[in-house]
């Protein structure tokens, strides 16, 4: 299987660390010593990908913000990993006149203008430190993976290609033509890093269509010349997919808007919707100790506690998109092993210390024996003290959720979109629910109603709309996204109908009475144990109809780009129906979003456009 799209970052990140030149392994010897200076962009890429431990296996005994206050250590090279913005050339020039480091390694996000790098060279010239500055590349990584095939397209300044900062009413011609500049960027930057050219399909008319446009563009003139490619010989080589062509297929938000707005029962997506989840770390308050404050006194500070969810972790890897209450019943059973692992260390102690003096001789057969348990027990220690961590870490995070869970009836929300999404029968007025005191915040009773809104088949008539609204205000909601779907529903040529969901649902098992055993660390009483059913989302719908897996009228009208072809044509579409194979059912598939949002940031984002 080919290399995914997080290892082949981290590859090209290593590579950067030492020097630009191919990370020797399996060697003895030590590594230069550096330090590392980043923008926060340049921090948003590394941190998913490399470990604090990693940099000081590659040399990095320091990494620091470009523009904090910095000491010089002249003896020392600098590797530089930023965007080149006009700020950030500055403070590097800046940097080469105060004489900082002993060399210097500029390394930019994305490619840097020639007027730019002229600034670069007149600051060193001014300095006297031409001969400093090593080399200077363009390492096209401005993107963020956060999975083994996931990517954002940007975290810093997300806002400037957002789904308000697209959509909003007054944008200029030239503020749309910025974003899509910025969006196309980081997605050429994305395939120079896969090593490959795509096919690309967009439906017409919106601003997918506008980045296709772009994105072919930028491709067909890097290909062009054949001399700088940057995707020929030694910029492919052993970066290339098992297949020679990717498909690449470009949608709109406005696709679906429903589904960011779906309360979920998984546990990555339940740590990103209730708790404060990013980069793949997950930061929560904690109390400072357990006991209350007395009569009068200032309530205990919280502590922010953060835990980073990587590759790493095998529970998370195994679980993050199980069901919640499975998820639940995993980590007490690993504590239940942990416990027992931990018990025989301290009986194989016991027998060690104490056997002999009260019993008189032990067999030699049996000392031998013993002796060979505890030794593999204590070698084991390592790993099982990791373990620990790894369990306390996902309690801590499990008992978290679940409390948003309980307090916020999360069960009943998930299980009424799933029945409004796939056309199931109620068993509850929506009223009922909004009206609901005990039933989750305002929030969570506007993403309710907006789902409702979006997939109804028929429209909602003013009537109905008006009581509708009188209950979410007597609930202490702001009525602004309604009002933007509303304007959205109007202008939108998408239909909502039953197929654009999917056929989408749970199955209920009852409520949980004693999930697992009265020492449990999760109590798990009247919460409803859904089982998930098959998921096909409006999106994937369109990925198989592409693919080419089964027909779907609707994208027969999607355009298509051909790089690599000489002049671009509508008409180079393949006449062979073949699908694409490595993204059959069971084969790879890598998603993308220009930002990844929770529900609760695109509900402030319709709000805001939807503010009269």
């Amino acid at each position: 299987m080919a290399a995914s799209v997080r290892e082949k970052q981290a590859a090209a990140l290593k590579r950067m660390l030492n020097f630009n030149a191919p990370p020797l392994k399996n060697t003895a010897a030590e590594p230069v010593w550096k330090v590392l200076i980043y923008d926060r962009c340049g921090q948003d890429i590394i941190s998913p990908l490399l470990a604090v431990k990693e940099l000081r296996d590659m040399g990095i005994t320091l990494h620091l913000l470009l523009h904090s206050d910095r000491d010089p250590i002249p003896d020392v090279p600098a590797i530089y990993f930023v965007m080149p913005t006009e700020e950030n050339i500055d403070r590097i020039c800046q940097d080469l006149r105060s004489q900082l480091y002993e060399s210097y390694y500029f390394n930019f996000i994305s490619a840097i203008s020639r007027s730019k790098l002229e600034d670069i060279a007149s600051a060193a010239l001014s300095a006297n430190a031409i001969t400093q500055v090593t080399k200077v590349f363009d390492q096209y990584l401005n993107f963020i993976t956060l999975e083994d095939d996931m990517f954002i397209l940007g975290n810093q300044n997300k806002e400037l290609i957002s789904y308000h900062a697209i959509n909003k009413p007054d944008i200029m011609d030239t503020e749309m033509e910025a974003i899509m500049d910025t969006i196309v960027d980081s997605l050429f930057c994305f395939f120079v890093t896969l090593g490959t050219v795509p096919i690309i399909r967009c439906p017409r008319g919106n601003a997918a269509e506008m980045v296709a446009v772009k994105l072919d563009k930028k491709l067909r003139e890097n290909l062009r010349d054949a001399r700088n490619s940057l995707f020929t010989g030694d910029n492919m080589g052993a970066s290339q997919f098992s297949f020679q062509r990717p498909l690449f297929v470009l949608a709109d938000r406005n696709l679906d808007l429903a589904t960011p707005l779906h309360h979920t029962w998984t546990y990555q997506a339940l740590i990103h919707d209730v708790l404060d989840f990013h980069l793949n770390r997950v930061s929560m308050d904690e109390s400072v100790g357990s006991e209350s404050s007395p009569a009068g006194a200032r309530p205990k500070k919280k502590n922010k506690k953060s835990y980073d969810l990587t590759s790493a972790d095998m529970f998370w890897q195994k679980h993050k998109g199980s069901p919640f209450p499975e998820v639940a019943e995993s980590v007490q059973e690993e504590l239940d092993t942990y416990r027992a692992q931990e018990d025989e260390v301290k009986r194989l102690k016991s027998i060690m210390g104490l056997e002999g003096e009260d019993e008189g001789p032990i067999s030699s057969i049996s000392m031998s024996d013993n002796t060979a348990k505890l030794t593999s027990a204590v070698s084991s220690l390592p790993e099982l003290l990791e373990k620990k961590r790894l369990i306390d870490l996902h309690t801590n995070v499990a008992t978290a959720v679940l409390d948003h869970i309980k307090s916020r009836k999360l069960d009943v929300y998930f299980e009424y979109e799933e029945k409004l999404m796939s056309k199931s029968t109620l068993e509850e007025s929506l009223l009922d629910i909004i009206s609901d005191p005990d039933a989750g915040t305002p929030e969570d009773k506007m993403r309710l109603f907006l789902i409702f809104y979006i997939t109804a088949l028929q429209p909602t008539s003013e009537i109905d709309l008006d009581q509708y609204k009188k209950a979410l205000l007597d609930t202490g909601c702001d009525l602004s996204p309604v009002n933007y779907i509303k304007q959205w529903k109007a202008f939108t040529k998408i239909a909502a109908t039953p197929s654009n969901y999917g056929n989408s649902g749970v199955k209920p098992m009852g409520l949980f009475s004693r999930v697992m055993n009265s020492g449990s660390q999760f109590v798990m009483e009247g919460v409803k144990h859904l089982v998930l059913k098959q998921h096909e989302l409006r999106v994937s719908r369109i990925e198989f109809g592409v693919l080419m897996i089964y027909d779907l009228q609707e994208t027969d009208d999607y355009r298509y780009f051909d790089p690599k072809m000489l002049r671009g044509s509508e008409s180079s579409i393949p006449r062979n129906k073949n699908p694409f194979q490595e993204a059959k059912p069971g084969k790879r598939v890598l998603y993308g979003c220009s930002e990844l949002f929770n529900a609760g940031q695109f509900i402030k984002q319709l709000s805001s456009l939807g503010q009269k």
